[in-house]
């Protein structure tokens, strides 16, 4: 057992506390309050100290671009074909990437990874632990997500290829076929379940959308401008499918209509250039904005575009820029999870979830601040 004492524990889910306790047994928090005591158990004492979720990044590619490697290590984007929902990160991830221990040395003990933006659609996201040496053992969830994108990133690309698509309209009408595609699938499997000989061939780009279609993952839109939010946000209608507007850079431009839409946005990454069109308008004021007008919003590194260790730094430099200290803490803990659908096990510090905690010696958006421990699955993984 792992008992955590006498530190400020923001647990995100209402309850804080001045001077509380974590008790952990095996993979799990089994009690939060005050006074605890466990004979036996080894004792971190966090006087002083915030102890907190682990930070969850709610959109990199971590592992898939590896660090200071070159193209022998990019796996992220396989800019061949424009639609490609059959790939799945998890093929592509290398947990031994040491840009894995840099995101535990700041507290960040879960992420969300996957394919890049180059093809409309990319692939499948998985939701992962940033501990461990094997993939299949650091799953949360996978897929948590289809990967799809609109604008620059894909109309570049296939324009250099001297293929479709080199338009927006283009982007748009390959999304369409192949929702419609994987609807026709999904109508033959259940016919083949009567008749055997009408079942299709196995496709598994298609098998991945019917659970887009089923609404148990949802698209994962990247998407800058506003124009293209409006567009993901249009074809997830059509198709009554569950969606997140990722990056939504243009986002604090149309606040109140993402409100009414109701669709979640994960924001960033804000800490860097304006290197493209569709970025003319980025700014650090967008999270706070969206979250004021009621949208819920996470925030991301889209790694390795910004390094993963300043995710707590990103969310620091929203609230210098109007968002509210504790709505940027919850964009980097308890609201990727939710918007990700693995709140069940992450993202907050409750009894029965999983025993990811990061202990800061300061205020964790503060720059001078440290991490102290990371703790995933009730395991310390990084002490300072």
């Amino acid at each position: 057992m792992l008992l955590i004492k006498n530190g400020r524990i923001y647990t995100m889910s209402g309850e804080d506390y001045e001077c509380g306790d974590v008790l952990i047994d095996g993979q799990k928090i089994v009690k939060v309050g005050k006074d605890l005591s466990a004979p036996g158990a080894k004792v971190i004492d966090a006087e002083g100290m915030i102890v907190m979720p682990g930070i969850i990044d709610a959109h990199c590619h971590i592992g898939m671009w590896e660090d200071a490697v070159g193209f022998e290590g990019a796996d992220g984007n396989e800019a061949t074909e424009p639609v490609t929902p059959e790939l799945r990160a998890i093929d592509g991830i290398n947990p031994m990437d040491r840009n894995f221990q840099e995101a535990r040395e700041a507290g960040i003990t879960s992420v969300v990874t996957g394919p890049g933006s180059a093809n409309v659609i990319g692939g499948q996201f998985v939701a992962m632990k940033t501990y461990g040496h094997r993939v299949d053992d650091m799953i949360i969830k996978e897929p948590v997500a289809v990967k799809v994108a609109f604008g620059e990133n894909p109309k570049s690309v296939y324009n250099d290829h001297k293929k479709m698509p080199t338009t927006r309209m283009a982007i748009a009408a390959l999304l369409r076929q192949q929702l419609i595609e994987a609807q026709e699938y999904m109508e033959k499997l259940e016919h083949g379940k009567e008749d055997p000989d009408k079942k299709p061939e196995r496709d598994l780009g298609l098998e991945v959308l019917i659970k887009v279609l089923k609404r148990e993952i949802p698209l994962k839109a990247h998407a800058h401008r506003a124009d293209d939010i409006f567009t993901a946000i249009r074809i997830a209608k059509e198709f009554n499918v569950k969606l997140t507007l990722d990056h939504c850079t243009e986002g604090h431009l149309i606040a109140e209509d993402l409100k009414k839409e109701g669709y979640p946005a994960i924001v960033g990454p804000s800490l860097s250039e304006r290197s493209k069109v569709e970025l003319r308008n980025l700014t650090f004021k967008t999270p706070g904005i969206l979250a004021k007008a009621g949208v819920t919003v996470a925030l991301m590194t889209d790694h390795p575009v910004i390094p993963i260790q300043y995710l707590p730094l990103c969310a620091g430099l929203a609230v210098r820029e109007g968002m509210d200290y504790y709505e940027a803490l919850k964009a980097i803990t308890i609201n990727p999870a939710r918007i990700i659908g693995i709140d069940d096990r992450v993202g907050s510090i409750q009894e029965g979830k999983d025993a990811d905690i990061a202990i800061f010696d300061g205020d964790p958006l503060e720059i001078k601040t440290r991490c102290v421990y990371s703790i995933i699955n009730g395991q310390i993984v990084y002490e300072r």
